[in-house]
């Protein structure tokens, strides 16, 4: 069996750390205020003890028109470098309010052209199907 090509440093030195990432069955939608900024019925869980789980949103159902890349990224030795976007209805609160691991590590490529938001910036609403 072939090495992973891009092996995430955080499971190589923690092999038992479990991060889990399954498809959400129903409809996700982000909002800021009145301004939809995404819906879902293809959103994915990631689940990360001791961390909330996290909706991640394929990129096709993001109106990136609402959004505006900014220059913060963050490092996560399990999934990667993290590129953020602030919601721009959101104003100065939806700053850096999404993030995506556009070139995640091989063991999290399930999330890659996927964006996640921070329930604190904007409204992150789940119904079941």
């Amino acid at each position: 069996m072939d090495k992973p090509a891009n092996p995430a440093p955080g499971f190589q030195r923690n092999p038992d750390k479990v991060i889990t990432v399954e498809p959400y069955r129903g409809s996700v939608t982000v909002r800021a205020g009145d301004t939809v900024i995404a819906i879902s019925t293809r959103a994915k869980v990631l689940s990360e003890p001791p961390y909330p789980a996290a909706f991640y949103i394929p990129f096709d159902d993001i109106d990136f028109g609402k959004l505006a890349g900014t220059e913060h990224s963050t490092h996560c030795p399990y999934k990667g470098d993290a590129s953020y976007w602030s919601v721009q209805a959101a104003g100065e609160a939806g700053t850096n309010a999404m993030w995506a691991y556009e070139h995640p590590f091989d063991e999290m490529t399930e999330i890659r052209n996927h964006g996640a938001f921070y329930t604190s910036k904007v409204t992150v609403e789940a119904e079941p199907g």
